[in-house]
């Protein structure tokens, strides 16, 4: 790792802090014991990361099947390895796990209609940054308003994650 993490438990003054990532998440990974060298930052992570995760719209399955793809091309085994639990408890299955792997995503996968759409939107926010308007209007064919707006900003908080993952060298 690039910065140190903090290890829980041992600066009294972020004991509330700690206790909310926690209560939200089960642990404080190493990802966070490193967040905590800015506790703003933290915060205001956690905040951001729990509401993608645990309130937004995004089927499971889609979720974790983005954030998975997600890790794989930004090169985020720590990330793929941490979501593999998730993905299994939304009912992904484990081939649909493995063609997360490939780029381009194997085409033997079996996946749901919106399953696809999500992962060629998450391939192109990733990839190419630019989202053109055929592969929108699938999108939008596929989801809701609240949930277009949801998958986004996953595939966009997870390009966060993961970036910031590989720059600090978080479980490597």
């Amino acid at each position: 790792m690039r910065i140190p993490p903090i290890p829980p438990g041992t600066r009294p003054e972020l004991a509330e802090q700690e206790r909310r990532i926690l209560a939200e998440r089960g642990r404080i990974s190493p990802l966070y014991q490193v967040l905590l060298n800015s506790p703003p930052i933290a915060h205001g992570w956690e905040q951001m990361l729990s509401a993608v995760r645990n309130r937004s719209s995004l089927p499971a399955d889609v979720r974790e099947l983005v954030i998975l793809r997600v890790a794989v091309l930004n090169g985020a085994p720590y990330e793929f390895d941490a979501h593999v639990p998730h993905a299994l408890d939304a009912g992904v299955t484990e081939a649909a796990i493995e063609a997360m792997r490939s780029v381009p995503v194997d085409a033997r996968a079996v996946l749901t209609r919106a399953q696809k759409v999500a992962i060629r939107l998450a391939d192109a926010m990733t990839r190419d940054i630019e989202v053109d308007d055929a592969l929108f209007a699938q999108v939008r064919s596929e989801f809701g308003v609240q949930t277009q707006l949801d998958l986004v900003a996953t595939i966009a908080a997870y390009n966060m994650v993961s970036r910031l993952l590989v720059a600090l060298r978080i479980g490597h």
